[in-house]
């Protein structure tokens, strides 16, 4: 079986078990019985247990960033941009809920190198809504920190709203019912900036 193959094989077996136990509590041994290979040739891949759980980070961090970068219709209006990156991200979680586990749950509370492999996947998403809120909040004439504002808080819900979804078992929403759940918070506020109107506290 060509290298490729095999280690594909052991990627898709770790990120299941890292998902379902636990970055500390995974057991190499597992990881190479659901994979169909020998530890010894686990380790030869893939160096050691850390080494194993940064290629599932990397991967999946990879993908999603992908799914994202190429749901995004450029030709459609504002609104729809937004809607097929939110779309393409909420499908991508819902259709790989392990690595969405791995990714947001078990990467982020084990420290370095991990924390820094996924804040930069988050990066390079908050950019991705970033250019896709540009133009609506430049015609509203919003200052580049509040757009830059605007695209942390839309990835951070989004974040929240999958990994909510990805818990509700069989009465988990689609992905499209997700993402209109987002897209009706979110355009709102937009909507409203495009047209200037725009909060303010008011005084008493």
């Amino acid at each position: 079986m060509p290298r490729e193959v095999r280690e594909r094989q052991m990627l898709d077996a770790a990120v299941e078990i890292f998902a379902r136990r636990g970055y500390a509590a995974a057991s190499m041994d597992e990881i190479a019985e659901l994979a169909g290979a020998s530890k010894p040739l686990v380790y030869l891949y893939l160096n050691s247990k850390e080494d194993l759980f940064s290629a599932c980070i990397r991967r999946e961090s990879e993908a999603l960033v992908t799914a994202v970068r190429s749901a995004v219709d450029p030709e459609a209006s504002p609104d729809g941009r937004l809607w097929s990156g939110l779309l393409g991200f909420f499908a991508h979680t819902a259709a790989h809920p392990d690595a969405w586990a791995v990714l947001h749950c078990q990467a982020r509370t084990h420290g370095e190198p991990f924390t820094s492999a996924v804040c930069a996947m988050r990066q390079e998403i908050i950019d991705v809504v970033t250019q896709l809120i540009t133009a609506t909040a430049r015609e509203a004439c919003a200052a580049e920190r509040e757009i830059s504002g605007l695209a942390h808080a839309l990835v951070g819900a989004a974040e929240s709203l999958a990994a909510w979804a990805n818990t509700r078992g069989d009465a988990a929403p689609s992905e499209k019912e997700t993402a209109a759940t987002l897209m009706n918070l979110v355009w709102a506020g937009l909507g409203n900036l495009m047209n200037g109107r725009c909060w303010s506290a008011t005084r008493p």
